[in-house]
């Protein structure tokens, strides 16, 4: 299938396929927003599990204090509830075959 024929959630599970991702690198790489990229990654996820395929997520974690108990891993918190600093790096997503 050629790529102007794939929608843009087609192309997402592709590249994450290929390699892990977070959402601002997808909407970098798909001219999206970061939380529109994170819908279309909730929603890749949820069909993968019909597929075959695993959605892996490496969670958000503090790049101060190493806090990564975050209840939502498809998320981006803007800062972290141990220490309230904001340099919290984004979730990394990746699909696998099970």
């Amino acid at each position: 299938m050629r790529e102007a024929d794939e929608t843009t959630r087609e192309r997402i599970r592709a590249a994450l396929a290929e390699e892990p991702a977070t959402p601002s690198e997808l909407a970098a790489r798909f001219d999206l927003t970061p939380s529109v990229a994170l819908a279309h990654v909730e929603h890749v996820a949820r069909s993968a599990e019909g597929n075959g395929e695993t959605v892996m997520v490496a969670p958000p974690a503090c790049t101060d204090c190493g806090f990564d108990g975050f209840d939502d891993l498809l998320n981006r918190p803007s800062r972290c509830p141990d220490c309230k600093s904001e340099a919290v790096a984004e979730p990394r997503v990746t699909i696998g075959s099970e």
